[in-house]
C-alpha cells in the first residue's frame, strides 16, 4: 500500500475550494454505494473515481476499483470523517506516508474551519 498522490493531491483542491463536509458521522459504518460509483466511473473514468482515496494498493491492476483505498469523500466532498478513518486504518497497518498526508488534510480542514 502507498500514497496514492492524485488522490492526496484532489484532497487538499477540494479542500481549498470548501468543497468539506464536517458532520460528526461513523464513515466506518457508511455503506458504499455501488451504483453511485459505477455511474460516476461511467461518466468520468476510473481515475477520476481514484482520486477520492488516499491508498494505492500496487499488488492490483490500475484498471479495476480494488486498485484504490482508504476512501475519504462522497463524489462531491471531502468528508472529515473519511479522512479521519483513512488516517486510524492506515496507523493500524503502519502506512506511514498514508498517515502523514491524512494529518495534513485534517490541518487543512481544521484552518478552513477557523475561518469560517
Amino acid at each position: 500500500m502507498k500514497l496514492h498522490q492524485d488522490g492526496f493531491e484532489h484532497a487538499k483542491k477540494m479542500i481549498r475550494e470548501n468543497k468539506v463536509k464536517e458532520e460528526d458521522t461513523d464513515w466506518s459504518e457508511k455503506q458504499p454505494d455501488t451504483d453511485k460509483d459505477n455511474s460516476y466511473i461511467e461518466e468520468h473514468g476510473l481515475e477520476a473515481w481514484g482520486q477520492w482515496h488516499l491508498g494505492i494498493r500496487a499488488e492490483e491492476d490500475d484498471d479495476n476499483k480494488g486498485h484504490f483505498a482508504f476512501p475519504i469523500g462522497d463524489l462531491h466532498h471531502v468528508h472529515r470523517s473519511g479522512v479521519i478513518a483513512a488516517k486510524q486504518r492506515a496507523a493500524q497497518n503502519d502506512y506511514d506516508d498514508i498517515v502523514k498526508a491524512a494529518d495534513e488534510l485534517l490541518e487543512m480542514i481544521d484552518q478552513l474551519r477557523q475561518q469560517s
